[in-house]
């Protein structure tokens, strides 16, 4: 008789815990690791991993798996890159608490931010829900491949506390901020595993009004999360422009002061001040050194826009010839665009938008690139379009136009728009070793037709730890443990993200020296037949959730283990 469910036999471990490799069998029994060894007892499955290694499951603390979760049972891109846990709801946007006359809004919020279609989140979205509670029974109702876990967005609570007063941004009452403060503490006593709010610009609705909390005073700020402090648990998730870093330094650390839970704030390096995040992680450390437990969220490549035909944007998309195509099934546009009258037509055009950043990023030819298979995010400035037209003599728009025809029209255009000012990543390998940060910003289940960035963990692995050329790589332990217990702490989850006896039993199963990043693809498999940006990996020979095995090379095997984690299971975070 079998002692086992699932034994994985003499891989490599980097078991989590920042430890050197070592050979070991991993026993998984009733979801958990029951032994990490020489292991004499059998398994009702087994999995020969000689030769291969063997980690945790990842933690992917930054998702926005808000709608899909809802709708589709697979929380891919991200668990094709052996993401076993994510947490969703993050940067103030999301569709609970909600009341049926707002759910338009909630809508354009999420379709303007994360660039989610209004047709698939009309058709995908069941509304089974007016509360936050509700909402987590409905996405808790349904299996799913991984484990997931969720934060209450500023944005849709500010909403359903203050109605059109919150959507336009007018300052919150004593009464409003009560009641935020009170719905809050609800969601997470209910599941929630924090909350989370958006102070950027760059955050908008689809008809181009800013976020509903872009301009939250500190007392609204704060008295929410006090409402999560008396919770008793959860944490705290904030993106912000920083345009008086001092002063919004200050009131986030107050937040955090009086409330007494955790806090995460998204930090990118941004060209217009290319030295500031060194400032932000300063201030970081100078709270921590005061007992406030605060990290930022990092990421290890450049944020960057994936353009071509089928995505939101390409470099001809606001020109008027290209307009006139746009409404064109895919080939007869590339038969078209292929024609000498309409290439020279297009070529003689200029970018129409009116919009500041779409001018420079369809503009921009000297910080773009060529995204091939495999895809380079740390190409040099002289493999940009610019470079590559001047040495062919012609022009940019020539090279950008004949990258985005190859393969029947569905070549791809990179922008790097974020922690790439100076060309390379030594900025992002800064931030990511300083002592107050975790990976995160990887947005798997957003801006699904610009931004393909679900796919961190694995270039986390490959470029890393394993291919990269110009500069200095991390060693596997380190990206193992930052990308898996590492993450998992920061927002709580204490039994999960290390391979050892008593914790969850999921781990990866990797034929390192295989691993492969494929280039991004454009899929049409939402609601409502919407596009979706997806990126595929070879060398994932299992990846295992609870014991299950529920993708094998790259493919699912039906199994569907993954559960809602709420917040009253997770345990408090230390400073």
């Amino acid at each position: 008789m079998e002692e086992h469910d699932l034994v994985v036999r003499g891989g490599t471990l980097v078991d989590g815990l920042g430890g050197e490799p070592r050979v070991a069998d991993v026993a998984i029994r009733d979801g958990r690791v029951a032994e990490v060894g020489a292991v004499p007892g059998r398994g009702a499955r087994e999995i020969d991993a000689d030769g291969l290694l063997v980690t945790p499951g990842f933690v992917d603390i930054h998702t926005h798996y808000d709608g899909q979760a809802s709708w589709d049972e697979r929380l891919a891109p991200s668990s094709l890159h052996g993401v076993t846990t994510v947490v969703m709801g993050n940067c103030g946007v999301g569709f609970a608490p909600c009341r049926p006359s707002d759910r338009e809004l909630l809508i354009r919020l999420m379709e303007g931010v994360e660039d989610i279609p209004n047709a698939v989140l009309t058709e995908g979205l069941s509304w089974d829900w007016e509360t936050y509670p509700e909402f987590l029974e409905v996405i808790g109702s349904r299996a799913h491949d991984i484990d997931f876990a969720a934060m209450v967005p500023h944005g849709a609570l500010r909403v359903y506390a203050m109605g059109e007063r919150g959507a336009n941004r007018e300052p919150a009452t004593p009464e409003d901020v009560a009641c935020m403060a009170t719905v809050a503490r609800e969601a997470v006593a209910a599941g929630a595993i924090g909350f989370s709010t958006s102070r950027t610009l760059n955050h908008r609705t689809s008809d181009g009004q800013p976020t509903p909390t872009l301009t939250a005073a500190e007392d609204e700020l704060v008295g929410i999360a006090m409402g999560v402090g008396r919770a008793g648990h959860g944490v705290l998730q904030v993106v912000s422009d920083f345009r008086d870093p001092a002063q919004e330094l200050g009131m986030l650390f107050r937040m955090v002061e009086r409330s007494g839970r955790p806090l995460s704030i998204s930090l990118v390096q941004h060209d217009r001040r290319p030295s500031a995040y060194r400032a932000i992680l300063s201030a970081i450390e100078g709270a921590n050194d005061r007992g406030l437990p605060v990290r930022a969220q990092v990421c290890g490549r450049p944020v960057g826009l994936v353009l071509g035909l089928e995505a939101t944007m390409h470099p001809f998309s606001t020109h008027p010839s290209y307009r006139a195509l746009a409404g064109l099934p895919l080939a007869e546009r590339v038969a078209r665009l292929r024609t000498p009258e309409v290439r020279a037509a297009l070529l003689a055009e200029s970018v129409t938008s009116e919009n500041r950043f779409t001018q420079q990023v369809l503009g921009g030819f000297e910080r773009m690139f060529l995204l091939q298979d495999p895809p380079d995010y740390e190409q040099t400035p002289d493999m940009s379009v610019a470079a590559i037209a001047e040495r062919r003599h012609v022009s940019p728009g020539e090279v950008a136009l004949d990258q985005l025809l190859e393969g029947g029209g569905h070549g791809l255009l990179y922008v790097p728009f974020l922690n790439y000012s100076e060309g390379s990543l030594e900025p992002s390998l800064e931030m990511m070793r300083h002592p107050h940060t975790v990976l995160g910003l990887g947005d798997g289940g957003a801006h699904v037709g610009m931004i393909c960035d679900g796919s961190f963990p694995t270039h986390m692995l490959t470029h890393w730890t394993r291919d990269r050329t110009r500069g200095e790589r991390l060693t596997l332990p380190w990206v193992i443990k930052a990308q898996c217990a590492d993450t998992a702490r920061a927002v709580g989850l204490t039994d999960r993200g290390v391979v050892a006896p008593g914790f969850k039993g999921d781990v990866n199963v990797i034929d390192y020296d295989g691993l492969r990043l494929h280039a991004p693809e454009i899929a049409f498999d939402l609601p409502a037949g919407g596009r979706r940006l997806m990126q595929r990996a070879d060398g994932y020979v299992a990846t295992i959730v609870s014991g299950e095995v529920v993708y094998e090379y790259g493919r699912p095997t039906g199994a569907l283990p993954g559960r809602l984690i709420r917040s009253v299971t997770t345990q408090e975070i230390q400073a």
